[in-house]
């Protein structure tokens, strides 16, 4: 399934939608300005919220044109959930 299929479950049924980063992607695999930002955006406008677990997505500025980014994104208390843990283990 595509990152747009899933988010649109998500918008429709709830939920969150995590992309994360790990060993092997550091900084996240989704690029910034094609995937992360207009599906955080959507996300926001509906209601919901989208994070890399640290900053806010729309907080992002963006230094290069395919810089990546882990994200979540959801229900507002699905992301401030994670953002939580983010911040109880760094």
């Amino acid at each position: 399934m595509s990152q747009v299929g899933d988010v649109h479950r998500t918008l429709c049924y709830g939920g969150i939608f995590m992309y994360p980063s790990d060993s092997k992607s550091k900084h996240g695999k989704l690029r910034y300005l094609y995937e992360c930002g207009p599906m955080g955006f959507i996300c926001e406008k509906a209601g919901g919220k989208a994070s890399t677990g640290r900053v806010e997505i729309k907080d992002i500025v963006p230094t290069t044109l395919h810089e990546r980014a882990p994200i979540f994104l959801g229900s507002a208390d699905d992301v401030t959930d994670v953002e939580n843990l983010y911040k109880e283990n760094p």
